[in-house]
């Protein structure tokens, strides 16, 4: 399974790149292709193209705030997700993205 995502929090500073960590290792944990683009006070890094997000099986969005570029996913199978949650329970957020694609599967 291959996993994109943006982490963005209101300070643009700490939860953005805890969020990314915690989302990105929950992902190895489990043997996912994952990309997180962060959103922080330095702007946009790690930058998903278009090509990341087209094959990507989910785009988790882990946010605080409105992001940039939020119609890169418009024909995207997208599962938002609030900042704080990536970082205190990835293992959740993931489990939700796997029931996503699999009900996605089914129709």
């Amino acid at each position: 399974m291959k996993v994109v995502g943006v982490t963005a929090c209101p300070t643009g500073i700490a939860h953005t790149y805890m969020a990314a960590e915690t989302l990105e290792n929950e992902c190895k944990r489990r043997g996912f292709d994952v990309k997180i683009e962060t959103q922080g006070s330095l702007g946009p890094e790690n930058e998903l193209t278009q090509d990341d997000i087209d094959s990507a099986d989910v785009v988790v969005l882990a946010v605080g705030i409105v992001i940039e570029g939020m119609e890169r996913f418009e024909d995207a199978l997208v599962l938002n997700e609030d900042v704080n949650k990536a970082i205190t329970n990835p293992k959740e957020i993931i489990d939700e993205a796997v029931v996503l694609i699999e009900k996605h599967k089914q129709g």
